[in-house]
């Protein structure tokens, strides 16, 4: 009875010394936590004032530009796993790359914007049961150059020309292939914001034997628009349209949708991801989409 009295005793001690220790390193953590705040407080306050003279250097004549990457990876593999079915012996790689890029000219009577944009993804998939080594196969496959030249009519108003190209890269190169060149007006509310309106437009597409692909005269409508949503967290999206004026079927509009999402974790290396919509009844008469997620660099 007197060893169980003293073990009792030794283990209500050792909890009432652990708790004290806690408190401590709870009160030790608040006080340096207080310690810091007014230098955290000073380094956000210098960040902020970063951010506002690169603000103001981006008003300036000049060239400019930038360039942002992500790559990603996906390996899996499963060995008689029953709820897999047809699958149950198989192994899957996946792998994805996306880069963008561009390269300002901003002057006080005129502008040069030049941007490029190419997306790439491989699949390959080995089933239990095969006998031949399995091949690496397309899955993602997108390359966009863009060219908009404007002379200023206001500060934020001027008359353009735009040379947009989009096209595959890995299986159908230029096949098809669109090319749009036109001219109308280019609008920039804001120096992160640009809207294209161009009504005298010609969609130029490049097809080896399909004849449903059809050129014709339309309008050409693009958007483009980059900010922080927080601390770290990068957006970036752009849509992109043609409005055929010919009547046709399958209908010879299209438009394409994509977003980028960076955060930044360190030194310009961070997360990413990338996704696209897109709508051309000449290639698909359903949306088309693609995405990508994985490890991204900003240079």
């Amino acid at each position: 009875m007197r060893n169980i009295l003293t073990f009792l005793f030794f283990a209500l001690s050792f909890s009432i010394v652990s708790a004290q220790t806690l408190d401590d390193l709870k009160k030790q953590k608040a006080d340096l936590e207080a310690k810091a705040a007014p230098v955290v407080a000073q380094a956000d306050a210098i960040k902020a004032d970063i951010d506002a003279v690169n603000a103001k250097i981006a008003t300036f004549p000049g060239w400019y530009k930038g360039a942002f990457g992500t790559l990603g990876a996906n390996f899996s593999g499963r060995t008689k796993w029953f709820s897999a079915g047809d699958l149950s012996n198989s192994k899957a790689t996946n792998i994805s790359g996306s880069f963008n890029g561009f390269l300002n000219n901003l002057q006080d009577k005129y502008f040069w914007r030049n941007s490029g944009a190419l997306n790439l993804g491989w699949q390959k998939l080995k089933k239990g049961n095969e006998t031949t080594a399995p091949k690496f196969e397309s899955v993602a496959d997108v390359l966009v150059v863009t060219s908009l030249f404007g002379y200023k009519i206001s500060s934020k108003l001027a008359a353009s020309a735009l040379g947009e190209y989009r096209t595959s890269v890995i299986k159908q190169f230029n096949d098809p292939g669109y090319l749009d060149l036109g001219v109308g007006v280019t609008y920039t509310p804001i120096n992160n914001m640009v809207i294209v309106f161009h009504p005298l437009n010609y969609n130029f597409i490049f097809s080896k034997s399909d004849s449903k692909f059809t050129p014709s005269l339309g309008c050409k409508i693009v958007g483009d628009y980059k900010a922080e949503i927080v601390k770290g967290l990068n957006w970036r999206t752009n849509l992109t349209s043609f409005i055929s004026y010919k009547n046709s079927t399958p209908s010879l509009h299209n438009g394409t949708w994509t977003n980028w999402f960076g955060f930044n974790l360190w030194n310009g290396i961070g997360v990413g991801a990338e996704f696209g919509l897109r709508l051309s009844e000449q290639e698909n008469p359903d949306l088309q989409n693609y995405y990508s997620v994985g490890l991204s660099y900003k240079l």
